[in-house]
Protein backbone atom coordinates (compact mmCIF):
# COMPACT_ATOMS: atom_id res chain seq x y z
CA UNK A 1 0.00 0.00 0.00
CA UNK A 2 1.40 3.68 -0.65
CA UNK A 3 0.54 5.84 1.78
CA UNK A 4 -0.61 9.39 0.41
CA UNK A 5 -0.99 12.34 2.57
CA UNK A 6 -2.36 15.18 1.82
CA UNK A 7 -3.51 16.71 -1.48
CA UNK A 8 -0.65 15.86 -4.00
CA UNK A 9 2.50 15.91 -1.58
CA UNK A 10 6.01 16.37 -2.78
CA UNK A 11 7.34 14.04 -4.75
CA UNK A 12 9.11 10.71 -3.46
CA UNK A 13 12.40 10.76 -4.65
CA UNK A 14 14.79 8.00 -3.47
CA UNK A 15 18.34 8.93 -1.88
CA UNK A 16 21.45 8.07 -3.98
CA UNK A 17 22.41 6.10 -0.64
CA UNK A 18 19.31 3.87 -0.75
CA UNK A 19 18.64 3.67 -4.66
CA UNK A 20 21.75 2.83 -6.39
CA UNK A 21 22.09 1.44 -10.32
CA UNK A 22 25.03 1.52 -12.62
CA UNK A 23 24.47 4.33 -15.22
CA UNK A 24 24.62 1.05 -18.13
CA UNK A 25 22.09 -0.83 -16.13
CA UNK A 26 19.84 1.94 -15.99
CA UNK A 27 19.87 2.57 -20.19
CA UNK A 28 19.66 -1.19 -20.51
CA UNK A 29 16.54 -0.88 -19.05
CA UNK A 30 14.50 2.23 -17.51
CA UNK A 31 11.17 0.88 -16.89
CA UNK A 32 10.32 1.60 -13.06
CA UNK A 33 7.37 -1.34 -13.15
CA UNK A 34 9.84 -3.45 -11.79
CA UNK A 35 11.71 -1.43 -9.77
CA UNK A 36 12.08 -2.58 -6.09
CA UNK A 37 12.77 -0.93 -3.04
CA UNK A 38 16.32 -2.18 -3.14
CA UNK A 39 18.95 -1.17 -5.27
CA UNK A 40 17.70 1.66 -7.98
CA UNK A 41 18.12 5.16 -8.43
CA UNK A 42 16.22 7.10 -11.57
CA UNK A 43 18.41 8.64 -14.17
CA UNK A 44 17.39 11.86 -13.84
CA UNK A 45 19.69 12.04 -11.04
CA UNK A 46 22.67 10.69 -12.71
CA UNK A 47 25.43 13.19 -13.96
CA UNK A 48 24.28 14.09 -18.07
CA UNK A 49 28.07 13.50 -18.80
CA UNK A 50 28.10 10.32 -17.71
CA UNK A 51 24.42 9.17 -19.74
CA UNK A 52 26.16 10.27 -22.70
CA UNK A 53 29.23 8.53 -22.16
CA UNK A 54 27.50 5.63 -21.31
CA UNK A 55 25.12 6.23 -24.96
CA UNK A 56 28.18 6.25 -27.16
CA UNK A 57 30.04 3.59 -25.65
CA UNK A 58 26.82 1.05 -26.25
CA UNK A 59 26.57 2.53 -29.68
CA UNK A 60 30.36 2.15 -30.95
CA UNK A 61 30.14 -1.40 -29.07
CA UNK A 62 26.94 -2.45 -31.22
CA UNK A 63 28.61 -1.40 -34.18
CA UNK A 64 31.31 -3.49 -33.97
CA UNK A 65 29.66 -6.07 -33.23
CA UNK A 66 27.12 -5.79 -36.24
CA UNK A 67 30.35 -5.15 -38.98
CA UNK A 68 32.13 -8.41 -37.11
CA UNK A 69 28.93 -10.64 -37.19
CA UNK A 70 26.88 -8.78 -40.02
CA UNK A 71 26.17 -12.05 -42.29
CA UNK A 72 25.56 -14.24 -39.13
CA UNK A 73 23.10 -11.88 -37.86
CA UNK A 74 21.16 -11.60 -41.24
CA UNK A 75 21.26 -15.13 -41.18
CA UNK A 76 19.81 -16.16 -37.96
CA UNK A 77 17.37 -13.42 -38.35
CA UNK A 78 16.20 -14.69 -41.44
CA UNK A 79 15.87 -18.18 -40.21
CA UNK A 80 13.86 -17.00 -37.06
CA UNK A 81 11.43 -14.87 -39.11
CA UNK A 82 10.41 -18.31 -41.55
CA UNK A 83 10.14 -20.69 -38.73
CA UNK A 84 8.08 -18.55 -36.99
CA UNK A 85 5.83 -18.21 -39.88
CA UNK A 86 6.05 -21.43 -41.00
CA UNK A 87 5.35 -22.10 -37.08
CA UNK A 88 1.71 -20.19 -37.45
CA UNK A 89 0.79 -21.20 -40.99
CA UNK A 90 0.52 -24.28 -39.28
CA UNK A 91 -0.99 -23.61 -36.14
CA UNK A 92 -3.55 -21.66 -38.28
CA UNK A 93 -4.84 -20.06 -35.30
CA UNK A 94 -5.72 -23.26 -33.26
CA UNK A 95 -4.16 -22.24 -30.40
CA UNK A 96 -4.33 -18.65 -29.14
CA UNK A 97 -0.92 -16.58 -28.32
CA UNK A 98 -1.16 -13.90 -25.53
CA UNK A 99 0.49 -11.03 -26.58
CA UNK A 100 2.10 -10.45 -23.26
CA UNK A 101 4.11 -13.36 -23.92
CA UNK A 102 6.38 -11.20 -26.29
CA UNK A 103 8.37 -8.02 -25.50
CA UNK A 104 8.07 -5.58 -28.75
CA UNK A 105 11.65 -4.38 -27.89
CA UNK A 106 12.87 -7.87 -27.88
CA UNK A 107 10.77 -9.20 -31.22
CA UNK A 108 9.70 -5.44 -33.24
CA UNK A 109 9.32 -7.89 -35.78
CA UNK A 110 5.89 -9.61 -34.40
CA UNK A 111 4.39 -5.98 -34.02
CA UNK A 112 1.75 -5.48 -30.89
CA UNK A 113 -1.58 -6.58 -29.72
CA UNK A 114 -3.67 -5.67 -32.77
CA UNK A 115 -2.57 -6.98 -36.32
CA UNK A 116 -3.35 -5.15 -39.08
CA UNK A 117 -5.36 -6.90 -41.68
CA UNK A 118 -7.52 -5.92 -45.12
CA UNK A 119 -10.74 -5.88 -44.69
CA UNK A 120 -10.61 -4.86 -40.77
CA UNK A 121 -9.93 -2.00 -39.04
CA UNK A 122 -7.58 -3.80 -36.29
CA UNK A 123 -7.84 -7.58 -34.89
CA UNK A 124 -6.75 -7.98 -31.42
CA UNK A 125 -4.92 -10.85 -30.10
CA UNK A 126 -6.69 -12.77 -27.80
CA UNK A 127 -5.08 -15.56 -24.54
CA UNK A 128 -5.42 -19.02 -25.20
CA UNK A 129 -8.20 -18.92 -22.85
CA UNK A 130 -10.74 -17.82 -25.56
CA UNK A 131 -10.26 -19.88 -28.31
CA UNK A 132 -14.20 -21.52 -28.80
CA UNK A 133 -16.09 -20.37 -30.89
CA UNK A 134 -18.68 -18.45 -28.29
CA UNK A 135 -16.03 -16.20 -27.00
CA UNK A 136 -14.48 -15.27 -30.86
CA UNK A 137 -17.92 -13.50 -31.36
CA UNK A 138 -16.85 -10.81 -29.13
CA UNK A 139 -14.22 -9.90 -31.06
CA UNK A 140 -16.38 -8.23 -34.10
CA UNK A 141 -17.81 -6.03 -31.24
CA UNK A 142 -14.47 -4.91 -29.67
CA UNK A 143 -12.96 -4.22 -33.10
CA UNK A 144 -15.95 -2.25 -33.57
CA UNK A 145 -15.37 -0.16 -30.45
CA UNK A 146 -16.63 -1.79 -27.48
CA UNK A 147 -20.06 -2.61 -28.56
CA UNK A 148 -22.41 -4.36 -26.74
CA UNK A 149 -23.91 -4.86 -23.42
CA UNK A 150 -20.93 -6.10 -22.17
CA UNK A 151 -17.64 -7.62 -23.07
CA UNK A 152 -17.09 -9.83 -19.53
CA UNK A 153 -20.56 -11.16 -20.61
CA UNK A 154 -18.59 -13.92 -22.31
CA UNK A 155 -16.97 -15.01 -18.74
CA UNK A 156 -20.76 -16.38 -17.75
CA UNK A 157 -19.83 -20.00 -19.25
CA UNK A 158 -16.52 -19.88 -16.63
CA UNK A 159 -19.04 -20.23 -13.73
CA UNK A 160 -17.54 -17.33 -12.13
CA UNK A 161 -20.21 -16.56 -9.68
CA UNK A 162 -19.16 -13.62 -8.10
CA UNK A 163 -18.51 -11.75 -12.02
CA UNK A 164 -22.00 -13.20 -12.92
CA UNK A 165 -23.03 -11.52 -9.84
CA UNK A 166 -21.12 -8.11 -10.71
CA UNK A 167 -22.67 -8.39 -14.19
CA UNK A 168 -26.44 -9.01 -13.05
CA UNK A 169 -26.39 -5.84 -10.66
CA UNK A 170 -24.78 -3.98 -13.65
CA UNK A 171 -27.36 -5.52 -16.09
CA UNK A 172 -29.99 -3.81 -13.28
CA UNK A 173 -28.46 -0.51 -13.62
CA UNK A 174 -28.55 -0.22 -16.74
CA UNK A 175 -32.36 -1.01 -17.00
CA UNK A 176 -32.91 1.85 -14.56
CA UNK A 177 -30.82 4.53 -16.63
CA UNK A 178 -32.49 2.93 -19.41
CA UNK A 179 -36.01 3.66 -18.12
CA UNK A 180 -34.88 7.31 -16.85
CA UNK A 181 -33.68 8.13 -20.57
CA UNK A 182 -37.30 7.28 -21.70
CA UNK A 183 -38.68 9.84 -19.39
CA UNK A 184 -36.13 13.00 -19.09
CA UNK A 185 -39.03 14.59 -18.05
CA UNK A 186 -39.90 13.08 -15.37
CA UNK A 187 -42.48 14.77 -12.45
CA UNK A 188 -41.30 13.05 -9.24
CA UNK A 189 -37.25 14.28 -8.89
CA UNK A 190 -35.00 11.40 -6.67
CA UNK A 191 -34.57 12.20 -2.89
CA UNK A 192 -31.27 13.54 -3.04
CA UNK A 193 -30.09 15.71 0.38
CA UNK A 194 -27.30 17.23 -1.32
CA UNK A 195 -28.10 18.39 -4.54
CA UNK A 196 -30.91 17.41 -7.57
CA UNK A 197 -29.73 18.45 -11.11
CA UNK A 198 -31.69 20.16 -12.64
CA UNK A 199 -32.12 22.62 -15.94
CA UNK A 200 -30.32 23.04 -18.89
CA UNK A 201 -26.86 22.70 -18.20
CA UNK A 202 -27.74 18.82 -18.43
CA UNK A 203 -28.29 16.59 -21.39
CA UNK A 204 -30.93 14.69 -19.46
CA UNK A 205 -31.06 15.76 -15.63
CA UNK A 206 -33.31 12.25 -14.45
CA UNK A 207 -31.21 10.20 -15.92
CA UNK A 208 -28.00 11.73 -15.11
CA UNK A 209 -28.99 11.71 -11.44
CA UNK A 210 -30.36 8.27 -11.35
CA UNK A 211 -27.21 6.83 -12.88
CA UNK A 212 -25.10 9.17 -10.23
CA UNK A 213 -27.31 7.25 -7.40
CA UNK A 214 -26.09 4.03 -8.85
CA UNK A 215 -22.69 4.55 -9.03
CA UNK A 216 -22.16 5.92 -5.51
CA UNK A 217 -24.44 2.65 -4.80
CA UNK A 218 -22.43 -0.03 -6.79
CA UNK A 219 -19.02 1.17 -8.41
CA UNK A 220 -16.22 -0.45 -7.40
CA UNK A 221 -13.00 0.41 -8.58
CA UNK A 222 -9.67 -1.88 -8.07
CA UNK A 223 -6.01 -0.02 -8.03
CA UNK A 224 -3.04 -2.03 -8.79
CA UNK A 225 -0.71 -1.73 -6.17
CA UNK A 226 2.70 -2.49 -8.23
CA UNK A 227 4.71 0.39 -9.16
CA UNK A 228 6.71 2.72 -7.12
CA UNK A 229 6.85 6.66 -6.28
CA UNK A 230 7.14 9.17 -8.15
CA UNK A 231 6.50 7.40 -11.53
CA UNK A 232 3.13 5.37 -9.93
CA UNK A 233 0.46 6.30 -7.63
CA UNK A 234 1.68 9.77 -8.02
CA UNK A 235 1.06 12.95 -10.02
CA UNK A 236 1.37 16.56 -10.27
CA UNK A 237 -0.68 19.36 -8.86
CA UNK A 238 0.60 22.58 -9.50
CA UNK A 239 0.95 23.39 -13.39
CA UNK A 240 -1.46 22.93 -16.31
CA UNK A 241 -1.81 18.99 -15.90
CA UNK A 242 -2.91 18.99 -11.81
CA UNK A 243 -6.10 17.14 -12.66
CA UNK A 244 -3.85 14.21 -13.58
CA UNK A 245 -2.26 14.06 -10.27
CA UNK A 246 -5.36 15.06 -8.08
CA UNK A 247 -6.93 12.31 -9.77
CA UNK A 248 -4.24 9.61 -8.69
CA UNK A 249 -3.98 11.59 -4.98
CA UNK A 250 -7.76 11.45 -4.48
CA UNK A 251 -8.49 7.32 -5.78
CA UNK A 252 -5.09 6.52 -3.81
CA UNK A 253 -7.19 7.41 -0.75
CA UNK A 254 -10.58 7.27 -1.24
CA UNK A 255 -12.71 4.83 0.56
CA UNK A 256 -16.19 4.77 -1.18
CA UNK A 257 -14.93 3.64 -4.44
CA UNK A 258 -11.81 2.19 -4.06
CA UNK A 259 -11.67 -1.79 -3.22
CA UNK A 260 -8.90 -3.66 -1.98
CA UNK A 261 -10.75 -6.85 -3.13
CA UNK A 262 -10.24 -7.20 -6.72
CA UNK A 263 -12.21 -9.76 -7.75
CA UNK A 264 -15.59 -7.30 -6.55
CA UNK A 265 -14.33 -4.40 -9.00
CA UNK A 266 -16.13 -3.56 -12.01
CA UNK A 267 -12.57 -1.74 -12.95
CA UNK A 268 -9.22 -2.08 -12.77
CA UNK A 269 -6.85 1.32 -12.36
CA UNK A 270 -3.42 1.68 -13.67
CA UNK A 271 -1.72 3.95 -11.86
CA UNK A 272 1.05 5.05 -13.53
CA UNK A 273 1.11 9.06 -14.70
CA UNK A 274 2.53 10.16 -18.10
CA UNK A 275 3.76 13.54 -16.36
CA UNK A 276 5.80 11.70 -13.91
CA UNK A 277 7.07 9.43 -16.82
CA UNK A 278 7.93 12.30 -18.80
CA UNK A 279 9.16 14.40 -15.92
CA UNK A 280 12.11 11.87 -14.75
CA UNK A 281 12.70 9.67 -17.60
CA UNK A 282 12.48 11.71 -20.58
CA UNK A 283 15.74 13.10 -21.54
CA UNK A 284 15.24 16.89 -22.95
CA UNK A 285 18.65 16.18 -25.30
CA UNK A 286 18.19 12.25 -26.16
CA UNK A 287 14.66 12.95 -26.49
CA UNK A 288 13.47 8.92 -26.78
CA UNK A 289 9.83 8.54 -26.14
CA UNK A 290 10.90 4.87 -26.53
CA UNK A 291 10.41 5.71 -22.35
CA UNK A 292 7.13 5.91 -22.21
CA UNK A 293 6.83 2.56 -24.38
CA UNK A 294 9.10 0.95 -21.84
CA UNK A 295 7.60 1.91 -18.85
CA UNK A 296 3.62 1.10 -20.01
CA UNK A 297 4.26 -2.01 -21.84
CA UNK A 298 6.08 -3.30 -18.76
CA UNK A 299 3.62 -2.24 -16.28
CA UNK A 300 0.55 -4.09 -18.58
CA UNK A 301 3.15 -7.03 -18.62
CA UNK A 302 3.13 -7.41 -14.74
CA UNK A 303 -0.56 -7.04 -14.02
CA UNK A 304 -1.60 -9.23 -16.71
CA UNK A 305 0.99 -12.26 -15.62
CA UNK A 306 -0.07 -11.65 -12.09
CA UNK A 307 -3.72 -10.89 -12.00
CA UNK A 308 -6.44 -12.84 -14.38
CA UNK A 309 -8.29 -9.85 -15.20
CA UNK A 310 -6.49 -7.87 -17.97
CA UNK A 311 -7.01 -11.24 -19.94
CA UNK A 312 -10.32 -11.88 -18.95
CA UNK A 313 -11.55 -8.59 -20.82
CA UNK A 314 -9.06 -8.08 -23.24
CA UNK A 315 -8.79 -4.63 -20.68
CA UNK A 316 -12.19 -3.78 -21.77
CA UNK A 317 -12.35 -3.47 -17.90
CA UNK A 318 -9.54 -1.50 -17.08
CA UNK A 319 -8.73 2.31 -17.22
CA UNK A 320 -5.97 5.04 -17.80
CA UNK A 321 -5.98 8.68 -16.81
CA UNK A 322 -3.72 11.73 -18.27
CA UNK A 323 -3.59 15.07 -18.70
CA UNK A 324 -0.43 14.88 -20.34
CA UNK A 325 -0.35 15.83 -24.42
CA UNK A 326 0.97 12.76 -24.63
CA UNK A 327 -1.23 10.31 -22.98
CA UNK A 328 -2.98 9.11 -26.14
CA UNK A 329 0.53 8.30 -27.34
CA UNK A 330 1.55 6.55 -24.22
CA UNK A 331 -1.56 4.26 -24.70
CA UNK A 332 -0.25 3.16 -28.43
CA UNK A 333 2.57 0.85 -27.53
CA UNK A 334 -0.16 -1.81 -25.81
CA UNK A 335 -2.62 -1.93 -28.75
CA UNK A 336 -5.31 -3.29 -26.76
CA UNK A 337 -4.91 -0.51 -24.39
CA UNK A 338 -5.35 1.71 -27.08
CA UNK A 339 -8.63 0.26 -28.92
CA UNK A 340 -10.39 -1.26 -25.95
CA UNK A 341 -9.45 -0.13 -22.63
CA UNK A 342 -11.14 2.67 -20.97
CA UNK A 343 -9.10 5.88 -21.43
CA UNK A 344 -9.77 9.06 -19.58
CA UNK A 345 -7.70 12.11 -21.40
CA UNK A 346 -7.81 15.83 -21.63
CA UNK A 347 -6.84 15.57 -24.96
CA UNK A 348 -9.41 13.97 -26.02
CA UNK A 349 -9.05 14.43 -30.06
CA UNK A 350 -11.36 12.39 -32.27
CA UNK A 351 -8.73 13.05 -35.27
CA UNK A 352 -6.10 11.17 -32.76
CA UNK A 353 -8.29 7.94 -32.04
CA UNK A 354 -10.35 8.97 -29.55
CA UNK A 355 -13.56 6.65 -29.38
CA UNK A 356 -15.85 8.80 -27.03
CA UNK A 357 -18.24 5.33 -26.70
CA UNK A 358 -15.41 3.91 -24.62
CA UNK A 359 -12.79 7.06 -23.75
CA UNK A 360 -13.78 9.71 -21.55
CA UNK A 361 -12.61 13.40 -21.40
CA UNK A 362 -11.64 15.00 -18.48
CA UNK A 363 -10.20 18.93 -17.81
CA UNK A 364 -7.03 20.95 -17.93
CA UNK A 365 -7.34 22.59 -14.50
CA UNK A 366 -3.94 24.63 -14.02
CA UNK A 367 -3.72 25.44 -10.56
CA UNK A 368 0.19 27.29 -10.29
CA UNK A 369 0.93 26.92 -7.16
CA UNK A 370 -1.12 24.06 -5.95
CA UNK A 371 -4.13 26.00 -3.95
CA UNK A 372 -7.89 24.77 -4.51
CA UNK A 373 -9.47 27.33 -2.75
CA UNK A 374 -10.14 31.23 -3.75
CA UNK A 375 -9.98 30.67 -6.98
CA UNK A 376 -14.24 31.23 -7.60
CA UNK A 377 -16.45 34.37 -8.82
CA UNK A 378 -16.18 37.18 -11.25
CA UNK A 379 -18.42 40.57 -11.04
CA UNK A 380 -21.74 40.91 -12.15
CA UNK A 381 -22.57 40.80 -15.58
CA UNK A 382 -23.81 44.54 -15.33
CA UNK A 383 -20.14 45.41 -14.44
CA UNK A 384 -18.60 43.67 -16.87
CA UNK A 385 -17.20 46.31 -18.93
CA UNK A 386 -14.97 43.84 -21.36
CA UNK A 387 -16.80 42.44 -24.44
CA UNK A 388 -14.50 39.34 -24.89
CA UNK A 389 -11.27 38.33 -23.99
CA UNK A 390 -7.78 36.36 -24.43
CA UNK A 391 -4.43 36.87 -23.79
CA UNK A 392 -1.78 33.49 -24.27
CA UNK A 393 1.42 32.27 -26.55
CA UNK A 394 0.88 31.75 -30.34
CA UNK A 395 1.11 28.53 -30.61
CA UNK A 396 -1.14 25.50 -32.24
CA UNK A 397 -3.01 26.40 -35.61
CA UNK A 398 -5.84 28.16 -34.29
CA UNK A 399 -4.49 30.59 -32.64
CA UNK A 400 -2.06 32.35 -35.26
CA UNK A 401 -5.35 32.80 -37.17
CA UNK A 402 -7.29 34.56 -34.16
CA UNK A 403 -3.77 36.60 -33.50
CA UNK A 404 -4.33 37.61 -37.77
CA UNK A 405 -7.70 39.02 -37.22
CA UNK A 406 -7.70 40.26 -33.20
CA UNK A 407 -4.61 40.91 -31.74
CA UNK A 408 -4.57 44.23 -30.71
CA UNK A 409 -7.15 45.69 -33.30
CA UNK A 410 -10.13 46.06 -31.33
CA UNK A 411 -11.32 47.91 -28.16
CA UNK A 412 -14.04 46.06 -27.01
CA UNK A 413 -12.21 42.26 -28.25
CA UNK A 414 -8.99 42.18 -26.20
CA UNK A 415 -6.87 39.55 -27.35
CA UNK A 416 -3.20 39.72 -25.97
CA UNK A 417 -0.55 37.61 -26.84
CA UNK A 418 1.82 39.57 -24.11
CA UNK A 419 -0.54 41.01 -20.83
CA UNK A 420 1.13 43.99 -20.06
CA UNK A 421 2.28 44.28 -17.02
CA UNK A 422 -0.04 46.65 -15.31
CA UNK A 423 -3.43 44.50 -16.65
CA UNK A 424 -4.00 41.32 -14.08
CA UNK A 425 -4.88 38.09 -15.74
CA UNK A 426 -7.71 36.77 -13.44
CA UNK A 427 -9.14 40.66 -12.81
CA UNK A 428 -9.44 40.72 -17.23
CA UNK A 429 -11.63 37.35 -17.13
CA UNK A 430 -13.63 38.31 -14.25
CA UNK A 431 -14.13 41.43 -16.00
CA UNK A 432 -15.33 39.67 -18.97
CA UNK A 433 -18.16 39.07 -20.28
CA UNK A 434 -17.16 36.77 -22.94
CA UNK A 435 -13.34 34.33 -22.66
CA UNK A 436 -12.21 33.17 -25.99
CA UNK A 437 -10.40 30.11 -25.21
CA UNK A 438 -8.72 28.49 -28.26
CA UNK A 439 -7.25 25.04 -28.42
CA UNK A 440 -3.37 25.70 -29.03
CA UNK A 441 -0.56 22.83 -29.69
CA UNK A 442 -3.51 20.33 -28.36
CA UNK A 443 -7.25 20.42 -28.43
CA UNK A 444 -7.80 20.94 -24.68
CA UNK A 445 -6.97 23.88 -22.55
CA UNK A 446 -6.98 25.07 -18.96
CA UNK A 447 -8.52 28.44 -20.15
CA UNK A 448 -12.32 26.64 -20.61
CA UNK A 449 -12.09 25.81 -16.29
CA UNK A 450 -10.46 29.31 -15.85
CA UNK A 451 -13.56 31.09 -17.77
CA UNK A 452 -16.06 28.83 -16.00
CA UNK A 453 -14.33 29.95 -12.08
CA UNK A 454 -14.27 33.36 -13.49
CA UNK A 455 -18.41 33.27 -14.37
CA UNK A 456 -17.62 34.43 -17.87
CA UNK A 457 -19.04 32.55 -20.60
CA UNK A 458 -16.89 30.74 -22.38
CA UNK A 459 -16.12 31.08 -26.33
CA UNK A 460 -15.12 27.47 -27.07
CA UNK A 461 -12.34 27.74 -30.55
CA UNK A 462 -11.01 24.07 -31.59
CA UNK A 463 -11.42 21.03 -33.46
CA UNK A 464 -12.16 17.49 -32.99
CA UNK A 465 -12.34 18.03 -29.57
CA UNK A 466 -14.92 16.02 -26.90
CA UNK A 467 -15.51 18.31 -23.96
CA UNK A 468 -14.98 17.30 -20.64
CA UNK A 469 -18.31 15.43 -19.30
CA UNK A 470 -20.14 16.34 -22.58
CA UNK A 471 -22.39 12.76 -22.18
CA UNK A 472 -24.47 14.77 -19.30
CA UNK A 473 -23.62 18.42 -19.82
CA UNK A 474 -24.83 20.37 -22.58
CA UNK A 475 -22.29 22.90 -23.59
CA UNK A 476 -24.70 25.03 -25.86
CA UNK A 477 -26.48 25.77 -22.60
CA UNK A 478 -23.67 28.20 -21.06
CA UNK A 479 -20.80 28.38 -23.89
CA UNK A 480 -20.82 29.34 -27.28
CA UNK A 481 -19.30 27.36 -29.82
CA UNK A 482 -17.59 28.95 -32.76
CA UNK A 483 -15.81 27.50 -36.03
CA UNK A 484 -12.23 28.57 -37.00
CA UNK A 485 -13.69 29.39 -40.28
CA UNK A 486 -15.93 31.88 -38.15
CA UNK A 487 -13.07 33.94 -36.49
CA UNK A 488 -13.12 37.05 -38.24
CA UNK A 489 -16.70 37.01 -37.36
CA UNK A 490 -16.16 36.65 -34.07
CA UNK A 491 -17.53 40.39 -32.58
CA UNK A 492 -19.68 40.11 -35.06
CA UNK A 493 -21.14 36.88 -33.20
CA UNK A 494 -21.42 37.83 -29.72
CA UNK A 495 -22.51 41.66 -30.59
CA UNK A 496 -25.56 39.87 -31.93
CA UNK A 497 -26.25 37.28 -28.60
CA UNK A 498 -29.40 39.20 -26.71
CA UNK A 499 -28.21 40.52 -23.83
CA UNK A 500 -31.17 38.27 -21.58
CA UNK A 501 -29.63 35.38 -23.38
CA UNK A 502 -26.54 35.93 -21.80
CA UNK A 503 -26.90 36.43 -18.84
CA UNK A 504 -28.82 33.02 -19.24
CA UNK A 505 -25.65 31.60 -20.15
CA UNK A 506 -23.86 33.69 -17.55
CA UNK A 507 -26.55 31.80 -14.83
CA UNK A 508 -25.66 28.33 -16.13
CA UNK A 509 -22.23 28.75 -15.92
CA UNK A 510 -22.18 29.52 -12.01
CA UNK A 511 -24.54 26.44 -11.80
CA UNK A 512 -21.86 24.09 -13.94
CA UNK A 513 -18.95 25.74 -11.77
CA UNK A 514 -20.17 22.69 -8.80
CA UNK A 515 -18.83 20.01 -11.56
CA UNK A 516 -15.59 21.42 -12.21
CA UNK A 517 -14.57 22.35 -8.74
CA UNK A 518 -11.64 20.33 -6.47
CA UNK A 519 -12.61 19.90 -2.92
CA UNK A 520 -10.12 18.06 -0.50
CA UNK A 521 -11.48 15.74 0.33
CA UNK A 522 -13.97 15.51 -2.68
CA UNK A 523 -17.29 16.09 -2.24
CA UNK A 524 -20.45 15.25 -4.25
CA UNK A 525 -20.51 15.86 -7.63
CA UNK A 526 -17.30 17.93 -8.29
CA UNK A 527 -14.68 17.19 -10.57
CA UNK A 528 -13.23 14.09 -9.38
CA UNK A 529 -17.04 12.84 -8.83
CA UNK A 530 -17.80 14.06 -12.44
CA UNK A 531 -15.07 12.09 -13.83
CA UNK A 532 -15.58 8.46 -11.86
CA UNK A 533 -19.07 8.54 -13.06
CA UNK A 534 -17.34 9.40 -16.80
CA UNK A 535 -16.16 5.81 -16.30
CA UNK A 536 -18.89 4.55 -14.76
CA UNK A 537 -20.62 4.84 -18.02
CA UNK A 538 -18.22 3.35 -19.80
CA UNK A 539 -18.47 -0.03 -17.75
CA UNK A 540 -22.04 0.11 -18.66
CA UNK A 541 -21.83 1.31 -22.13
CA UNK A 542 -24.17 3.88 -21.36
CA UNK A 543 -24.83 6.89 -23.10
CA UNK A 544 -27.43 9.49 -21.05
Amino acid sequence: MHEVKGICPDVYVPARSTYQISTYQLLEDTSIASFKRSGYIFYSSIALPQRENAVNQRKRKMKQVYRRYQNAIVFAMASFAIVYMVVSLVTNGSKGTSWFNFSPSQFPWLGTGVDMISGSTFRINYSSSYKDATRMKALPDLERGYIGDSVLQRDWQKGDENLKKLEAGLAAARALIGEAIKNPNHTTPLKDADYIPKGDIYRNAYAFHRSYLLMEKMFKIYVYEEGELPIFHNGPCKNIYSTEGLFLSFIETDTKFRTREPENAHVYFLPFSVVMIVEYLFHPIIRDKAVLERTVVDYVRIISNRYPYWNRSLGADHVMLSCHDWGPRATWYVKQLYFVAIRVLCNANTSEHFNPKKDASFPEINLETGEITGLIGGLHPSKRTILAFFAGRMHGRIRPFLFEHWKGKDRDLLVYEKLPEELSYHDMLQKSKYCICPSGHEVASPRIVEAIYAECVPVLISQHYVLPFSDVLNWDSFSVQVSVSEIPKLKEILMEIPEEQYRRMQERVKQVQRHFVVNNPPKRFDVFHMIIHSIWLRRLNVQI
